[in-house]
């Protein structure tokens, strides 16, 4: 899922760092706040999980590709704020060593997998928690997170070929549009790496929950 360097164009990589560093600013001040020195492992340990599981990227039709983020469960767990700032540490270390994903796309990046997954899921799971068997609602919530930043992404990514053209009409930079890019993200996701993502929501916090890592932190109790 991660956008790399050459497909946006500038107007589009300006305008996501213009937008996102307020939310980033926000959320150090939020995180200030909550963050306890005994949450500081678990934290650490879901953010390299999340760097994991994002790494194991596989290709998909309409240039680019699929994988889990796992931003719903530092949300879940921590905030929306946390599982930001920790998916945005996870990307630029990704993009700075591994080069996966690009340094003009960071914010971009950032915002869809980090800033909108995060608020999906949390409060998702804040809804869904009231009305369903906490299992579903942990797998929905996990699920709705990964399809929400796909969908982001692949709007961005399908609007460039109108807004970045030659003289003779042709894009610039990413040549398919948003016919192609939402099925090819958001479908690929929802059908497939959401479901991922969902079972890999349960499985994580039922086991910190039975281990009893999480009592002092966990949201819902």
């Amino acid at each position: 899922m991660h956008i790399p360097d050459g497909y946006l164009s500038p107007s589009t990589y300006i305008t996501s760092y213009v937008v996102t560093a307020p939310f980033f600013a926000y959320g150090l001040k939020k995180v200030r706040k909550i963050l306890a020195e005994e949450s500081l492992p678990v934290i650490s340990a879901l953010t390299a999980l999340s760097f994991l599981v994002m790494m194991l990227n596989i290709p998909i039709p309409g240039g680019t590709s699929g994988h889990a983020i796992g931003t719903a469960v530092i949300a879940i767990l921590f905030g929306p704020w946390m599982a930001f700032l920790s998916i945005t540490f996870v990307l630029t270390i990704q993009a700075l060593v591994f080069g996966d994903g690009g340094i003009t796309a960071l914010a971009v990046n950032a915002f869809g997998m980090g800033l909108v997954a995060a608020i999906v899921g949390y409060y998702a799971f804040q809804f869904l928690s009231k009305i369903l068997n906490e299992k579903i609602a942990l797998f929905i919530a996990g699920w709705s997170s990964i399809v929400a930043a796909a969908f982001i992404l692949a709007i961005v990514l399908g609007i460039q070929p109108l807004i970045a053209t030659d003289a003779a009409g042709k894009p610039l930079y990413f040549p398919f549009g948003l016919k192609i890019t939402i099925p090819a993200m958001a479908g690929s996701h929802a059908l497939y790496f959401g479901i991922a993502e969902g079972i890999y929501t349960v499985i994580i916090i039922e086991f910190l929950k039975k281990q009893k890592i999480i009592t002092r932190w966990y949201f819902q109790k």
